[in-house]
């Protein structure tokens, strides 16, 4: 038989482990949802590519009823991204607020023209990769991309490339393929335009020789007869349109891919269940059929990456534009 002072001890622990759980349960939060408008914030002005992506997530966020209160897009173009990131970061501690972000998030900071780093933003998806592609005018005396190479061979400085940000991916993916090609990516001539549709306009005229940007915005010129395209920075060919146009690898330039991605970041300092609840959000509204359809029309893809897959696959790509940049000379982190 247990003593009567050892039985109302026994009862008296029980009772205070009981309260005890009571109260944490109490405690925990319920499951976060957005509680009042959320922004979607853009690095680029109204009606480009990027104001379509944005739009499209609004609406497949929307339809999914995975958000129920206004969702707005905010247009805060200027700096090459440093001003859309700059306002991302006032908004500390808040998951009302998501940032499309491109890869100049990346050669922003390593350049020291944004004190902001992708790592003080939580990742919470990746929209869709597209990689940077070589192209020339259609009546270019380059037919291939060998024919590329030779002209920089002999002298690289006579073939002009144009780029619409010095330091940016496209720049890192010519340094990258001129080295494992053997030539001095400092001596490469580097000519910086505000959009590839001036670039295209500037290359058609016969002002520069050569133009590397996004392979999926270069189609419709390559399609339409006015350009064509020598090779492409992935790693493997893409489907469609592009299917004839050979990789760099295929190519024998062993080096490492830097993709032109689009990622969801949001505010620094939000919580577990806030980034949870975005990774789910998103990565639904990724699957849905809008979604898909506007991906094969612009021949993009978009590897399910989240959580600690994503932040792995960021990493790689910061470390290897980091190694480039620092060979430019133009890294200052």
């Amino acid at each position: 038989m247990i003593p009567p002072i050892r039985l109302r001890l026994r009862v008296f622990f029980a009772l205070l482990a009981g309260a005890v759980t009571a109260t944490s349960g109490q405690a925990q939060p319920s499951t976060w949802r957005p509680d009042k408008p959320v922004e979607i914030i853009l690095p680029t002005a109204p009606g480009g590519g990027n104001d379509t992506v944005a739009r499209l997530m609004q609406k497949m966020l929307q339809d999914s009823k995975a958000v129920t209160t206004p969702i707005n897009v905010m247009n805060k173009s200027g700096g090459n991204q440093a001003v859309s990131v700059a306002y991302l970061a006032q908004h500390r501690a808040d998951a009302h607020y998501l940032l499309l972000a491109t890869s100049t998030i990346i050669t922003n900071h390593l350049q020291g023209l944004s004190p902001h780093s992708y790592k003080d933003f939580p990742a919470l998806a990746l929209a869709f990769v597209d990689y940077s592609a070589f192209m020339v005018p259609v009546n270019s005396p380059f037919k291939t991309f060998g024919d590329l190479v030779a002209g920089l061979k002999s002298n690289p400085e006579s073939i002009a490339f144009s780029v619409v940000s010095r330091g940016g991916t496209s720049h890192a993916v010519i340094a990258i393929a001129a080295r494992a090609a053997g030539i001095d990516a400092k001596r490469l001539k580097i000519v910086v335009y505000k959009t590839s549709a001036e670039a295209t306009t500037a290359m058609m005229g016969g002002h520069i020789q050569a133009a590397v940007s996004s392979a999926a915005g270069s189609t419709p010129p390559v399609v339409a007869g006015q350009l064509r395209m020598l090779a492409i920075a992935a790693p493997q060919r893409r489907p469609g349109a592009l299917a004839e146009v050979p990789t760099l690898i295929e190519l024998g330039l062993k080096a490492p891919t830097l993709a032109t991605w689009r990622a969801i970041f949001g505010a620094r300092d939000i919580t577990p269940a806030q980034i949870a609840f975005w990774e789910e959000a998103l990565a639904r509204g990724f699957q849905g059929e809008d979604w898909k359809a506007w991906m094969s029309k612009n021949d993009v893809s978009a590897p399910p990456l989240r959580g600690a897959e994503l932040n792995k696959y960021l990493e790689s790509q910061y470390n290897n534009t980091r190694g480039v940049l620092v060979e430019l000379g133009l890294a200052k982190q």
